[in-house]
């Protein structure tokens, strides 16, 4: 593959709710400092120094990265929910990689040419929010830009003819779930391929959405520079990460409910979409059901671990316990979506009367109904073969993660045991909270 630096090509090639968020901490916790660690799941990963090196050089660029007028101007036009202070910030805003941000290369290998990363992230809260996405994205780029090198964007990008481009992979997907009816966003930033790789993969939907006669739509895109660049909404509301830094500063007892409440006073009127997972769905199901007015204000939930078919059933008795119409609260699915499991997922919505859609074309309505809807990341943007077989190649299974405020440490207890994180004693300490057993 051709070698350069891969820096991000805005400071807006990142995900929409690193700015909801950012905006948020501003808000209640400015003067808040964090920390933040990266984690490989994948153990059998290793990097070369090279790549170590190349990461290392893009990551000291960072800092030239600045928000443009055009890009102000169509934030504040775009994103009504962000305030003139706000983007006054974010006009201001730098990244400082010497201060923030520290790696080291641990080699394994005999001869010290290969081995593992160590990345930690420290400052302001407020500042050092924004480096987990371009961190990882381009971390995913360096990987495959210097250690695993065989494959190529053969069934990616298509072919020119008659000055049309035809994108074949991407395309081929979002029309198939066009087809169905399905509502979905490209959520692929984290865990791109490449910028390349997310530009054609947005591109393709884009087009597929003006070819396919369908019920169904493209929302839009978590990246908000691509969605700048392509006309589009960037979507996203809230991640783990608010909830796990609120509960390390103002207490575990009812996270859930001081999280939603602290974004709401924020954001009463818009991008109130729970992540549920966050100390457990359960845990998060009590706190949701005890207060009616608050989960008739909110307007969904996000499902991002364990299984969504168990959610799903899950959601409707919640729903149905407070006597809310389900199919008037929006789902959206995110966690290792492909176009299988998305249909599924959307005929189970269907039956339990969760899609909003079924309903509104069974009765012919058209407003107040939240149909269930689709955030499809790496199945998208990392979705490659190998050059010389027909084997995947494997995207990166990667995490950066707050691990603490003002030295109170942060953690996630995911509705996937396997997905757990942070300092043991207090993962241990929050099951006892919430009675999550072993």
């Amino acid at each position: 593959m051709t070698s350069h630096l891969p820096l991000p090509r805005s400071i807006l090639d990142t995900d929409l709710y690193k700015l909801t968020m950012q905006q948020a901490v501003l808000r209640h916790f400015p003067a808040t400092k964090a920390s933040y660690k990266f984690t490989l799941r994948d153990k059998n990963v290793v990097f070369t120094k090279q790549a170590f090196k190349t990461f290392q050089k893009t990551l000291d660029r960072f800092g030239e990265l600045a928000l443009t007028e055009s890009e102000h101007a169509w934030l504040k036009q775009t994103c009504p929910y962000f305030t003139d202070e706000y983007l006054s910030y974010l006009r201001d805003y730098r990244f400082k990689p010497k201060e923030q941000v520290r790696v080291n290369f641990v080699p394994t290998s005999t001869d010290g040419e290969t081995g593992t990363l160590e990345i930690d992230t420290y400052g302001s809260w407020a500042e050092t929010i924004f480096w987990e996405v371009p961190l990882m994205a381009t971390l995913s780029e360096v990987y495959f830009q210097c250690v695993v090198t065989d494959w190529n964007y053969d069934g990616q990008k298509g072919f020119a003819l008659h000055q049309h481009t035809f994108l074949l992979l991407a395309y081929d997907k979002g029309r198939a779930l066009l087809q169905a009816d399905c509502i979905f966003s490209d959520f692929g930033t984290r865990r791109r391929r490449s910028y390349e790789t997310q530009d054609i993969v947005v591109e393709s939907l884009v087009r597929a959405y003006k070819d396919i006669e369908s019920k169904g739509r493209l929302s839009g895109t978590s990246n908000v520079h691509l969605a700048h660049k392509y006309n589009l909404t960037p979507v996203g509301t809230i991640a783990h990460e608010w909830f796990m830094g609120v509960a390390a500063l103002k207490g575990y007892e009812d996270a859930n409910s001081v999280a939603m409440n602290l974004w709401e006073d924020v954001y009463p009127n818009a991008l109130l979409i729970a992540l549920t997972d966050t100390f457990s769905s359960e845990a998060f199901f009590k706190s949701y059901a005890s207060d009616k007015e608050r989960a008739m204000r909110w307007q969904g939930l996000r499902q991002d671990s364990g299984d969504p078919f168990v959610f799903g059933r899950r959601a409707k008795e919640v729903f149905d316990s407070l006597g809310i119409d389900p199919s008037k609260k929006m789902i959206i699915y995110s966690d290792a979506l492909n176009i299988d499991k998305a249909l599924r997922l959307k005929e189970q919505a269907n039956d339990l009367g969760l899609n909003g859609l079924a309903f509104l074309t069974r009765l012919k309505l058209t407003s107040h109904t939240k149909p269930v809807s689709f955030g499809i990341g790496t199945f998208l943007t990392n979705d490659f073969k190998k050059t010389a077989s027909a084997d995947v190649s494997k995207a990166l299974n990667m995490v950066i993660k707050l691990s603490a405020v003002d030295d109170r440490p942060c953690v996630k207890l995911s509705d996937d045991l396997t997905k757990n994180t942070g300092d043991k004693d207090t993962v241990e300490m929050v099951k006892q909270i919430y009675h999550l057993g072993a």
